[in-house]
């Protein structure tokens, strides 16, 4: 969800709230008809007497998870886009500190791997540490290609990374799982 549609919910949202409870104190106040009447009418009211000893909790319930909604809809909210987390950093040379997300990295892997011949999916993940990462590599391998030409656009794929990355994986595990043929 964009940042745009978070401001655009959180108004409706507070707009809706201010309505309810402007309304709930026009109507308490007795400016509006209705004063020494239940503001929910009758069917709320004999519900929450029959459910007598139960219904304080499933509201207390209710309120609980709206909000940790609440609290989930405000942390989105306030997520900054872009920043950087489960990051690869690289010293460099002494003039500065380059930081790339791991994220960005296997994204342009997982790229380069569908460009092979005959790869329709691949996903890449990235463990261990900055230095020589373990590199786990799965690739869905349509049954009719040939798996050498395959293997040798992987082989180049993981050195173009291993260049990019400026350092060899201290790991590398790839599995092709070759999908069923098509009837």
């Amino acid at each position: 969800m964009s940042n745009a549609a978070h401001r655009l919910l959180w108004t409706v949202l507070a707009l809706v709230l201010v309505a309810a409870g402007g309304t709930a104190l026009a109507v308490g106040l007795g400016w509006l008809p209705g004063g020494g009447a239940p503001l929910l009418g009758a069917g709320p009211a004999n519900w929450w007497r029959a459910g007598t000893p139960w219904s304080g909790l499933a509201v207390a319930v209710g309120g609980v998870l709206v909000a940790l909604l609440g609290q989930r809809l405000l942390v989105a909210g306030l997520r900054v886009p872009g920043r950087l987390a489960g990051t690869l950093a690289h010293p460099g040379d002494g003039g500065g500190r380059t930081r790339v997300a791991s994220e960005v990295l296997t994204a342009a892997l997982e790229r380069d791997l569908c460009r092979a011949p005959g790869v329709r999916r691949a996903r890449v993940v990235l463990t261990g540490p900055v230095s020589g990462p373990d590199v786990w590599v799965e690739l869905r391998v349509d049954p009719c290609a040939g798996l050498g030409a395959a293997r040798a656009h992987v082989d180049a794929a993981i050195r173009r990374f291993a260049a990019t990355v400026g350092c060899q994986p201290a790991h590398l595990d790839v599995t092709a799982l070759v999908d069923e043929p098509r009837p």
